[in-house]
């Protein structure tokens, strides 16, 4: 049995938004194993986990990187993004759900540091308010955070994209946000 202690949304915010921490992200070990399990197997089969996820995952439409996005913002069409349950989420307790916010416009980052520029962050909050907090009403804000691994903590580098976890929703909402949009 796993004694690695399950995330919480309270400490998770204090790390990640206070400090920009993100070490605090882990999985369980054995839910670790599976992934690692997965990972092999998925890469043995098509090279890489970007092209699984543009086989199976995300927009036929998109088409290989590069990619022509609809608009250079990121998060801004529709048409550029799209929302999914995370396959493998980290270890996060039992009323967190973790998504993954995939989009084919390219999030710039600071090359000096490898974090997301303040313009960056500014089109990702505004994105997470308008597309998240806002569906889910009164004294959401402290119900869903955001954030973007830094490259060295990318599983899948080459398709940008930033987690969303969401803390006591309806399911309904989730299924929402996570529909497929073809």
């Amino acid at each position: 049995m796993d004694k690695t202690k399950k995330n919480t949304c309270q400490a998770l915010a204090k790390s990640s938004a206070e400090t920009n921490n993100l070490s605090v992200l882990r999985r369980t070990p054995s839910e670790m194993s599976r992934y690692r399990q997965w990972t092999a197997a998925t890469t043995a089969e098509y090279g890489n986990l970007t092209d699984y996820l543009l086989a199976h995952r995300l927009p036929k439409i998109w088409g290989i990187p590069p990619f022509t996005p609809m608009s250079f913002v990121p998060f801004e069409n529709p048409s550029d993004y799209r929302v999914l349950l995370n396959d493998w989420p980290y270890g996060f307790s039992p009323n967190i759900t973790h998504m993954i916010a995939w989009t084919r416009t390219v999030i710039p980052t600071d090359s000096d540091i490898g974090d997301i520029t303040l313009e960056s962050r500014k089109s990702i909050e505004s994105f997470v308010k308008r597309y998240f907090v806002d569906r889910i009403g009164d004294h959401a804000e402290p119900r869903v955070i955001w954030f973007k691994n830094w490259a060295a903590l990318q599983s899948v580098k080459a398709l940008d994209h930033i987690h969303v976890l969401v803390r006591d929703v309806n399911p309904c909402l989730i299924e929402e946000w996570t529909r497929d949009q073809k």
